[in-house]
Protein backbone atom coordinates (compact mmCIF):
# COMPACT_ATOMS: atom_id res chain seq x y z
CA UNK A 1 0.00 0.00 0.00
CA UNK A 2 1.40 3.62 -0.61
CA UNK A 3 0.66 6.78 1.01
CA UNK A 4 -0.16 9.96 -0.97
CA UNK A 5 -0.03 13.52 0.47
CA UNK A 6 -2.75 15.94 -0.97
CA UNK A 7 -2.47 19.88 -0.09
CA UNK A 8 -5.97 21.70 0.40
CA UNK A 9 -6.97 24.99 0.67
CA UNK A 10 -7.19 26.28 4.40
CA UNK A 11 -10.76 27.65 3.56
CA UNK A 12 -12.23 24.33 2.11
CA UNK A 13 -14.62 22.87 4.99
CA UNK A 14 -14.29 19.59 4.30
CA UNK A 15 -13.16 16.66 7.19
CA UNK A 16 -10.48 14.43 6.19
CA UNK A 17 -13.15 11.75 6.44
CA UNK A 18 -15.41 13.61 3.69
CA UNK A 19 -11.83 13.84 1.52
CA UNK A 20 -11.30 9.59 1.96
CA UNK A 21 -15.11 8.74 1.36
CA UNK A 22 -14.34 10.53 -1.77
CA UNK A 23 -11.41 9.31 -2.90
CA UNK A 24 -12.30 5.94 -2.57
CA UNK A 25 -15.98 5.99 -3.04
CA UNK A 26 -15.03 7.23 -6.70
CA UNK A 27 -12.21 4.37 -7.45
CA UNK A 28 -14.87 1.91 -5.94
CA UNK A 29 -17.66 3.44 -8.36
CA UNK A 30 -15.04 3.08 -11.53
CA UNK A 31 -14.09 -0.76 -10.47
CA UNK A 32 -10.68 0.10 -9.53
CA UNK A 33 -11.06 -1.32 -5.70
CA UNK A 34 -13.74 -3.76 -4.10
CA UNK A 35 -16.33 -2.13 -1.60
CA UNK A 36 -13.49 -3.66 1.09
CA UNK A 37 -10.06 -2.20 -0.48
CA UNK A 38 -12.54 1.04 -0.58
CA UNK A 39 -13.40 0.26 3.25
CA UNK A 40 -10.13 0.03 4.24
CA UNK A 41 -8.85 2.88 2.99
CA UNK A 42 -11.50 5.10 5.07
CA UNK A 43 -10.84 3.10 8.22
CA UNK A 44 -14.70 1.44 7.99
CA UNK A 45 -15.78 -1.63 8.09
CA UNK A 46 -17.50 -2.91 4.35
CA UNK A 47 -21.15 -2.38 5.48
CA UNK A 48 -20.37 1.02 7.07
CA UNK A 49 -18.59 2.23 3.63
CA UNK A 50 -21.47 0.37 1.33
CA UNK A 51 -23.93 2.00 3.52
CA UNK A 52 -22.23 5.82 3.60
CA UNK A 53 -21.33 5.48 -0.31
CA UNK A 54 -24.97 7.12 -1.30
CA UNK A 55 -24.05 10.27 0.37
CA UNK A 56 -21.29 10.92 -1.89
CA UNK A 57 -23.12 10.09 -5.14
CA UNK A 58 -22.08 6.37 -6.20
CA UNK A 59 -24.27 3.30 -6.10
CA UNK A 60 -23.50 0.38 -4.44
CA UNK A 61 -25.18 -1.38 -7.43
CA UNK A 62 -23.02 -2.04 -10.51
CA UNK A 63 -23.87 -1.95 -14.33
CA UNK A 64 -22.13 -5.02 -14.95
CA UNK A 65 -22.18 -8.57 -13.49
CA UNK A 66 -18.12 -9.10 -13.85
CA UNK A 67 -17.65 -6.43 -11.33
CA UNK A 68 -20.11 -8.16 -8.75
CA UNK A 69 -18.58 -11.09 -9.03
CA UNK A 70 -14.86 -9.37 -8.86
CA UNK A 71 -16.13 -7.17 -5.51
CA UNK A 72 -17.41 -10.88 -4.05
CA UNK A 73 -13.69 -12.39 -4.50
CA UNK A 74 -12.54 -9.74 -2.81
CA UNK A 75 -14.17 -9.28 0.00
Amino acid sequence: MRTIKLKVPDDLSMSDHDFYMIIASKLYEQGKLSAGQAAKIVGLTKQAFIELIGIYGVSVFSDSLSDLHADIANA
